[in-house]
């Protein structure tokens, strides 16, 4: 297992954050939070792999491919609200993940409070914009066994 490997992964729409929905989800583009991951992968002596996808299946892959690492941060997007073949990714590689919103999705449609990830997520984090990844990042880290 690598212990300093994080996998950043996003999920559909999330390609168009700084102008999809500005007054939900901000300013702040996809490319922004990726700089904001890099960041907080190196305050913690982590690699940091980011990558986005609109595909339900090849994030599905990208879970798979996480296998060995520290944890995944997981923002899924809608699919946090209906994917199945996510959860059982999840739980098929073992691999600690964190399910991260920019939104409160609790203060939003009702639909968006069910989330079949989070039964099988090590931790939910949601509402900080950003900083919900660098959190998510930070939380991975916490649990990484010290060196002998």
């Amino acid at each position: 297992m690598s212990e300093t490997i994080v996998h950043v992964l996003n999920g559909p729409n999330l390609n168009l954050l700084g102008t999809r929905e500005p007054g939900i989800y901000g300013t702040t583009t996809l490319a922004d939070i990726e700089a904001l991951c890099s960041k907080a992968g190196e305050a913690h002596g982590l690699s940091v792999i980011f990558r986005q996808t609109n595909h339900e299946g090849e994030l599905v892959e990208m879970i798979h491919a996480a296998r060995g690492a520290l944890g995944i941060v997981l923002n899924a997007g809608a699919y946090t609200h209906t994917s199945v073949a996510l959860r059982d990714a999840i739980s098929a590689t073992g691999v600690p993940t964190v399910e991260v919103h920019i939104s409160n999705v609790f203060a939003r449609e009702d639909f968006r409070h069910h989330s079949y990830l989070s039964p099988v997520a090590r931790g939910v984090i949601c509402g900080f914009g950003g900083q919900s990844y660098v959190l998510g990042i930070a939380a991975l880290a916490a649990t990484r066994t010290p060196p002998a």
